[in-house]
């Protein structure tokens, strides 16, 4: 009989840029998974409410019986640095999660590179931005390619791997052998506006959402078919106040701009996040959120 092969490990160090919910919740897995991890954060208030983040996901992971060992020895491998200078130069993985704004995320991840070694692999958790107009900021942009999780991510199941054309085929290897080392499961794109998630994700909310302005059905209904009728576990509009209106708006937007009218927000989104109704963040969105 042949050897049973060994799972595929985690990345031995990690470096996380940005300690939001999508950042904490990055580091939260490959803390989990057995990586040491840095959050690199803008100063030391940022970096600790990154800590509290995590510590407040484990917590909730334990509760569910998700957590294979205790949260405190989890969170003993995670630490905090209030610059991208001060990221381990020895990281083999390096995952930026800041807002989508393309100048930032290219920014940050030009320092990282600065600092880290030859061999160290650059990610970038966008959603839909062009990882490989973020890759020409790159001095190695071989090393670098799309890791795009999904929120909230130690729950979520799916990494979308966006390749860029220069993404060495070793590089997206590695990624997806970290994606299974974390227990979950890949798709692989090219690179293209929205890549595959984004792109449908956002056409079917933008289309519930041009719905309830029209007067079609309220928001449980259009939901409700959707998930009665076609197994989604939960509706669209639903889903955008999870994901935040003015996360969806932004997308809407570059879609617009690189796909056509077809992704054009629709007037209710805009006044939407004008008032500040951004979904289950702020309390309210297409649901009261208490």
């Amino acid at each position: 009989m042949s050897p049973i092969p060994a799972p595929p490990a985690p990345p031995a160090v990690v470096g996380v840029i940005g300690g939001g919910r999508m950042g904490a919740g990055i580091a939260q897995c490959f803390a989990a998974a057995g990586s040491s991890v840095t959050i690199a954060e803008s100063d030391a208030r940022a970096a600790a409410a990154a800590r509290e983040r995590i510590a407040a996901g484990l917590e909730r992971a334990a509760e569910r019986g998700g957590s294979a060992e205790p949260a405190a020895r989890v969170l003993a491998r995670v630490s905090t640095v209030d610059a991208v200078e001060h990221l381990p130069a020895h990281a083999d993985l390096i995952v930026e999660a800041v807002p989508e704004d393309a100048a930032l995320k290219a920014r940050l991840l030009a320092a990282a590179e600065r600092v880290v070694g030859a061999t160290t692999v650059l990610a970038t958790n966008t959603s839909s931005l062009s990882v490989t107009d973020l890759a020409a900021a790159l001095t190695r942009p071989g090393r670098f390619l799309g890791m795009h999780f999904f929120n909230p991510v130690p729950a979520s199941a799916l990494v979308e791997l966006v390749r860029a054309p220069d993404t060495a085929a070793g590089v997206l290897a590695r990624a997806l052998d970290w994606t299974h080392a974390l227990g979950k499961q890949d798709v692989v794109v090219n690179d293209s506006p929205g890549f595959a998630s984004s792109r449908l994700g956002l056409a079917l909310g933008l289309e519930a959402i041009r719905m309830v302005e029209e007067g079609v059905a309220a928001p449980e209904a259009i939901d409700d078919a959707m998930r009665l009728g076609y197994r989604h576990p939960m509706g669209p509009l639903r889903l955008t106040d999870l994901v935040g209106l003015d996360v969806r708006l932004a997308i809407a937007e570059h879609l617009h701009a690189t796909l056509g009218a077809r992704f054009a927000p629709p007037r209710l989104l805009r006044d939407k996040v004008a008032r500040g109704e951004l979904g289950r963040k702020t309390g309210q969105g297409f649901y009261a959120w208490p």
